[in-house]
């Protein structure tokens, strides 16, 4: 049957792109991983790669046209012994629907698009959340909701904090997360900077140093690279340097780590590096409900605090707690499913390899216990080792690199703290020590997965 081909998403909120240019002409043979077209959205120039062999059959969308619905066929392909006559078997394009819209903040004063919400994150049965209480009602929220929810409400209570960075305003975000901020607070706490990350990260250090409350978000942490100095030696370094007479509460957030075929300089994941810091915390949350309640906590510390969010969780759901004033305490990990065999760590989108392979691992019937970390510094050392001691396993996961990276720092607290309970050696999962391919074959095989987790706690535990 003729395989479509269909427009791709350049990042996990695109919605519609352009349609640049066919690399490929009708009739010509195509093979895995040739380039037949270009994509085009205002951020970025995308090659669209054929993932089938065959013939390209019929363009269904010609090069030019604007505005093309992401998951919309634009190719057919037939594969060997297939001509044109097979064309109509090739199945019917799925109607595409408009993306849903999300609730504003409340006391917005304007509704923005929203893109629709990708599938929940998977949902283990978990310990009780010690700062729900019992019978709390829930609400079901994206992650990009929810964080915009901590804003507000902050925003609500403290006249202090202010949002700052390139497109939070007038755009809503880049990733939608400021969205209705600008309409409820206007241009004075909304601000649009310019595209000069060191130049706005610094006016944001000064501002929280004469006692403002600055959120500056960052398009990815990987442009905050150019921020660095005034993140490591103004930000974190002032409050010692000062003999405790200044201090810099405020918040630096945006995506961090690997998204969808952005290549080497926009995929690297900077958990082990800001964690490395004295004077910094550290927060790379999971879920929706953590989302929130630890960027309400990070507002309101009065340090200076890395949030490091993942672009590919923004859509996903979970349960949020329907509290006027949910906050979680920075420094403290939560063990989301319980288990005698292994213990498996890991924080932000790692959770996601941990816990599709906590279920595998529970059909050969070993039982994993799996801590999501939440914040990697302080790191939450006493729930780590108090697991290991009744596994006697423990196997990190991360989708950064694995040298000098947060699961050797926590194989040494293992080591440190409960070497003679351990079983076996501690197991890592990482990326592999590459830059990040652009080709979306090689960043999958680039990435940790779910299959390396399982295959190192079946490791661990000699099976």
């Amino acid at each position: 049957m003729p395989i479509q081909v269909l427009m791709p998403a350049l990042s996990p909120t695109m919605e519609k792109g352009n349609l640049a240019k066919w690399l490929k002409k009708e009739g010509e043979t195509i093979k895995s991983g040739d380039v037949i077209a270009e994509i085009e959205t205002d951020k970025a120039t995308m090659e669209v790669e054929a993932t089938d062999e065959g013939t390209l059959g019929k363009i269904l969308i010609p090069e030019g046209t604007a505005d093309v619905a992401v998951n919309t066929p634009i190719a057919t392909i037939l594969a060997d012994g297939e001509s044109a006559a097979d064309l109509a078997k090739a199945p019917a394009p799925a109607k595409q629907e408009k993306a849903a819209e999300s609730a504003p903040p409340a006391a917005a004063k304007a509704e923005v698009p929203q893109p629709k919400a990708a599938p929940a994150a998977p949902q283990p049965v978990a310990e009780p959340d010690p700062e729900v209480p019992a019978g709390t009602e829930m609400v079901t929220q994206t992650i990009r909701e929810a964080l915009r929810d901590a804003m507000a409400e902050e925003m609500r209570r403290d006249a202090d904090v202010f949002v700052m960075g390139e497109e939070v305003a007038e755009y809503q975000g880049a990733y939608k997360v400021t969205q209705g901020l600008l309409q409820e607070f206007g241009a004075r706490r909304v601000i649009d900077t310019p595209i000069t990350e060191h130049g706005f990260a610094g006016v944001g250090v000064g501002a929280a140093m004469t006692g403002l409350k600055p959120i500056v978000e960052f398009m990815t942490f990987n442009f905050a690279m150019q921020a660095i100095d005034q993140i490591i030696n103004s930000a974190a370094k002032t409050l010692y340097m000062s003999g405790g007479q200044m201090g810099c509460s405020i918040v630096f957030r945006g995506p961090n780590g690997a998204a969808a075929r952005v290549a080497a300089q926009h995929s690297q994941d900077y958990s082990a590096w800001y964690s490395h810091i004295p004077g910094l915390k550290v927060i790379a949350p999971y879920s929706a409900a953590d989302a929130k309640g630890l960027l309400k906590a990070a507002i309101r510390d009065p340090n200076p605090v890395i949030f490091l969010e993942n672009e590919v969780l923004y859509g996903h759901t979970g349960e949020v707690p329907k509290l006027d004033d949910y906050v979680i305490p920075i420094g403290k990990a939560r063990i989301v499913r319980s288990g005698g065999h292994v213990t498996i760590i890991s924080w932000s989108n790692g959770m996601t390899y941990a816990l599709k392979a906590a279920d595998e691992l529970a059909k050969d019937g070993i039982e994993a216990e799996v801590i999501d970390l939440r914040t990697l510094r302080p790191m939450d050392t006493e729930t780590i080792i108090n697991s290991v001691k009744k596994t006697g396993r423990a196997v990190t996961v991360e989708e950064g690199w694995a040298q000098s990276g947060v699961g050797a720092e926590i194989a040494a607290r293992i080591m440190e703290n409960a070497f003679d309970y351990l079983d076996a050696p501690v197991a890592r999962v990482a990326g592999k020590d590459v830059p990040m391919p652009y080709a979306a074959n090689l960043e999958k095989l680039a990435l940790p997965s779910a299959a390396e987790v399982v295959e190192a706690a079946k490791a661990v535990c000699y099976r």
